[in-house]
């Protein structure tokens, strides 16, 4: 047993976790990988797999139960994101952008809302986190799309882009400020939108490098009347909403990037343990064992990092935002990095389609850009030593 495999085998998980991840790795190896590649060839979403998830009830593990879930650790969900993704990344972003989408109307949304709209998305139902616009990516205080009360709606206009499940949602959590606030933070503020709500038009979609078969969708909101009672965030409550809400996306971004991550390591180890040349195979090398050793040192390093925070968000800690930074940095230059020795071990084979070298290559680039950049990752980071100057 492996480095790898041993941290695997540490990890402690109750009766009804331990089967609900022997379930989904087996999907994950066996129904969900090997139709990785014709989904990224053809960009088609992936439905069958969306359906194949939904019949092991996967959205009710971070739905409370009380409005139709079964709920289970922030730790084993993240277990899940990691294997879903390991097998096909742009299914783990669809099925993770549920938990991105759903967990701040968890947090914070009135009863009446959860009795609404929770239900649906044990049942498998499809949510979207909606926040990107043209002007306002990582900084968010950028944002131009306008929230305007008039009587008992809301009506919401302006445009979104980069939105994960854009296209196919159910439920839209959307972020915008409310008119007639100047202060750009204090102005941050969240509605929800259901699917169907006239002039929730979806204007497009993303073709891209990677995750093809994962809808990324640029929105428009023309006129939108949203009732008042699905109002998540009011004035001066956005922010605090958002910010509360990555920290808790962005270690899933993390095990996306790990699962893509551990395919890229696995399947590079397994190609030069095979592979000879000079009479020998490439792992018996020493300049590439000691690669294989950085990777294997670093990949075991960030995983053991991920269920650091985990088990923080599983404590309820919400002071946390660093090290979620922290995770989501390492987790995912470590992706990229990952995939791209991958390439380089299976030589010209590895730039061939034959092998999904890479096209895990082309998957793990998103990573270190969405959900916060990781130049802006190394700033909050780097910032939070400054120490505060005595006046």
């Amino acid at each position: 047993m492996n480095i790898l495999d041993r941290l695997d085998a540490d990890q402690a998980w109750s009766d009804e976790e331990r089967m609900l991840l022997d379930s989904v790795r087996h999907l994950s190896d066996n129904v969900i990988a090997p139709r990785a590649a014709e989904f990224d060839r053809t960009s088609a979403f992936p439905w069958s797999n969306i359906n194949d998830i939904n019949q092991l009830g996967l959205n009710a593990m971070f739905i409370p139960e009380a409005y139709g879930g079964s709920p289970m650790s922030y730790r084993c969900y993240l277990a899940c994101v990691r294997e879903i993704s390991k097998a096909c990344a742009a299914t783990g972003i669809i099925w993770a952008t549920n938990f991105h989408a759903i967990k701040p109307l968890i947090q914070f949304g009135t009863e009446e809302q959860k009795q609404r709209l929770l239900p649906r998305i044990a049942e498998g139902g499809l949510a979207a986190l909606v926040i990107t616009e043209p002007s306002a990516g990582s900084d968010a205080t950028g944002m131009k799309t306008r929230f305007t009360r008039k009587g008992d709606h809301i009506e919401v206009t302006g445009s979104k882009i980069f939105i994960s499940n854009g296209d196919v949602a159910d439920v839209y959590i959307v972020f915008g400020k409310w008119d007639g606030v100047d202060d750009p933070k204090k102005a941050i503020g969240a509605v929800v939108l259901e699917k169907g709500m006239p002039g929730l038009v979806v204007t497009g979609t993303e073709h891209k490098m990677g995750t093809r078969a994962s809808g990324t969708a640029s929105l428009s909101f023309e006129a939108v009347q949203v009732p008042v009672a699905n109002v998540l965030a009011p004035e001066g409550e956005g922010l605090r909403v958002l910010l509360t809400s990555l920290n808790k996306s962005r270690p899933s971004v993390a095990a996306h990037a790990l699962g893509i991550a551990r395919a890229a390591f696995e399947d590079a180890v397994a190609y030069i343990n095979e592979r000879r040349q000079s009479g020998k195979r490439i792992l018996e090398f020493q300049g590439i064992q000691f690669l294989v050793a950085d990777l294997a040192a670093e990949l075991a390093l960030c995983e053991n990092w991920l269920w650091r925070v985990a088990a923080q968000v599983d404590q309820d800690q919400d002071d946390m935002g660093i090290e979620a930074s922290i995770l989501k940095l390492r987790a995912t230059d470590l992706a990229m990095r990952m995939a791209t020795e991958c390439v380089q071990l299976h030589g010209g084979y590895g730039y061939c389609a034959d092998y999904r070298a890479e096209r895990l290559m082309r998957d793990a680039k998103i990573t270190q850009i969405w959900e916060g950049t990781n130049q802006i990752h190394r700033q909050l980071i780097g910032r939070s030593f400054l120490i505060k100057e005595k006046r």
